[in-house]
């Protein structure tokens, strides 16, 4: 029997249990990706908005470290510039998180072992992963090259940019398949994927910011590290500029070598076990894990600690890109109009800081799906059944869940609020008072998020086989219609059924208190709805 005998099988069968995560990936990276190309053309129409764009992103050092090095002034570099980094960011976390998903969590549920027992070779299981998830990268980036094509953007650019993209999704793919044989938990090979993304993340920036200028061109010569970088390698191949084809042979490169570790560390392991050792615990497990409340700590407060240290570093980050906003758009009105729109004030700086803090609630959304999905995954596994043959009730389990993952939300805005406002503060003068201005601005947008909370418990309870994918596609909908939408002319029926569309806009608008009960309201309802369904209905795995 050869080592990669059932590979087809498996691979079909990865196929139909993420058919639905998977057409949402394919199909979501080509959409947005025509939607921020459009949102683009509509703020630098010209060749004068577009050559300002340019000298920012040379001059700048907040825009040199989150948006990359532009390649020329052409439209083209400039949606690159602003859209490269969103999409390969996404492309590289789905890849790891589908790898590991089909790889290290079968084993850890114990479906390899079963798979196992039919005529499938040593190598079937993590081929069949790897040809599913670059299979994917590949159909995303060809979807995504017509989408920007559509737009009008030539096609040569068209297609470097979307390769890139595809090319970062299929380098991180080899290093989710590392990071699987290492660990024995899926959490812990995610924790260590995760990681590698910012630390690439970290290269590239650094890359970027140490930079310096082509004599007489507006395009920025990167530094060493950001070839260190995987998601460096997709600025340096110059979409829409003079693109440097060659540069795609390094992602592949990365492929290759990772697959052909992954292939040699899994001969070197047996079925379920990692070759990092799991560390030992304490000989007593604390009292506090007799406490659902305790348990549900222990889990999630290493998620925790990773959000909020890249909250807390992207918040000081924005808060001092806030005191060169002026400076950055003051002849681009375009610009200026959209981060109005975004931010609903007249203020520049008061408007570009509201919009930040909506981009963070947005973003704690999906620290919200993920910390609640994970009551999901405990009923999958049968977890779920055995803390209920405990004196635990139903109705227990399911709202301490949903009181931490509240909880870490709230946190999370809190110091998305702190951050930001100590990072203007200090350019500005006053850290101490935007910090306290901004932190209260920021706890505002708890409501919404409270929203996304009861949406999440609600699937949970009435849809549990479909909670993970509507969870996802719900706050995905959110995105597109709380931050996009203004600035695609969407109606405003369609607006209002985000529930960050309802959050006011502070500091560029004043506090109003209905909207926020109307949302807490929503929440209750749904909160509700979720708990009396799950307390009616059969928890299989």
């Amino acid at each position: 029997m050869s080592t990669l005998t059932g590979t087809g099988r498996l691979a079909r069968l990865a196929v139909r249990r993420d058919r639905v995560r998977l057409g949402i990936w394919v199909l979501g990276t080509p959409l947005i990706g025509y939607a921020l190309a459009e949102s683009v053309a509509g703020l630098y129409p010209d060749q004068q908005t577009r050559l300002g764009y340019a000298e920012t992103a040379i001059t700048s050092v907040v825009a040199r470290a989150f948006n990359g090095p532009i390649a020329g002034t052409d439209l083209g570099a400039v949606v690159v510039a602003e859209s490269y980094l969103t999409l390969a960011l996404l492309a590289a976390l789905l890849s790891t998180f589908a790898v590991i998903r089909h790889t290290r969590q079968n084993e850890e549920t114990g479906r390899a072992e079963l798979l196992g027992a039919a005529p499938v070779g040593r190598y079937a299981l993590l081929t069949a992963a790897l040809v599913v998830v670059v299979g994917a990268n590949v159909l995303a980036a060809g979807l995504l090259a017509l989408a920007l094509a559509a737009t009008g953007l030539p096609v040569a650019g068209s297609v470097a940019a979307a390769a890139v993209v595809g090319g970062v999704g299929a380098a991180f793919t080899a290093v989710a398949a590392v990071t699987a044989q290492l660990t024995v938990t899926s959490r812990g090979a995610n924790a260590l994927a995760a990681a590698t993304v910012g630390v690439a993340f970290l290269l590239r920036a650094a890359g970027d910011v140490l930079g310096e200028r082509a004599p007489g061109a507006t395009r920025l010569d990167s530094a060493w590290p950001v070839w260190l970088s995987p998601l460096g390698w997709g600025t340096q191949i110059r979409a829409f500029g003079a693109e440097r084809w060659w540069v795609l042979a390094l992602p592949a490169a990365l492929l290759l070598a990772g697959t052909a570790l992954a292939y040699l560390l899994a001969e070197r392991r047996d079925l379920g076990a990692g070759l990092v050792a799991a560390r030992r615990g304490p000989a007593r497990a604390a009292a506090g894990l007799l406490s659902p409340a305790g348990l549900t700590w222990r889990l999630h407060r290493g998620v925790l600690v990773g959000w909020a240290v890249a909250v807390a570093v992207l918040g000081l980050a924005m808060g001092v890109a806030g005191h060169e906003v002026d400076t950055m758009i003051a002849e681009n009105p375009q610009a200026a109009e959209v981060i109005a729109q975004l931010g609903g004030g007249a203020e520049l700086v008061d408007a570009y800081l509201a919009a930040m803090l909506g981009i963070f609630a947005l973003t704690i959304g999906a620290y919200v799906v993920q910390a609640l999905l994970r009551t999901r995954t405990d009923e999958s596994a049968g977890i779920l059944e055995a803390l209920l043959a405990t004196a635990v009730s139903r109705t227990r389990w399911l709202g301490t869940q949903v009181l931490g993952a509240v909880l870490g939300a709230a946190v999370l805005v809190l110091l998305a609020g702190l951050t930001t406002g100590l990072g203007y503060g200090v350019a500005a003068g006053d850290p101490v008072g935007w910090a306290v201005e901004l932190a209260g601005a920021a706890l505002l947008r708890l409501p919404a998020l409270l929203v996304v909370a009861g949406v999440v418990t609600a699937l949970f309870g009435a849809l549990p086989r479909l909670s993970v994918a509507l969870s996802w596609a719900a706050l995905i909908a959110f995105l597109l219609l709380g931050q996009l939408g203004s600035v695609l002319d969407l109606p405003q029926a369609a607006l209002n059924l985000s529930p960050y569309t309802h959050v006011p806009s502070v500091p560029a608008a004043d506090p109003t208190a209905l909207p926020l009960l109307a949302l807490t309201a929503v929440a209750v309802v749904l909160l509700a709805v979720g708990l009396a369904a799950f307390r009616h209905r059969d928890t299989p795995r």
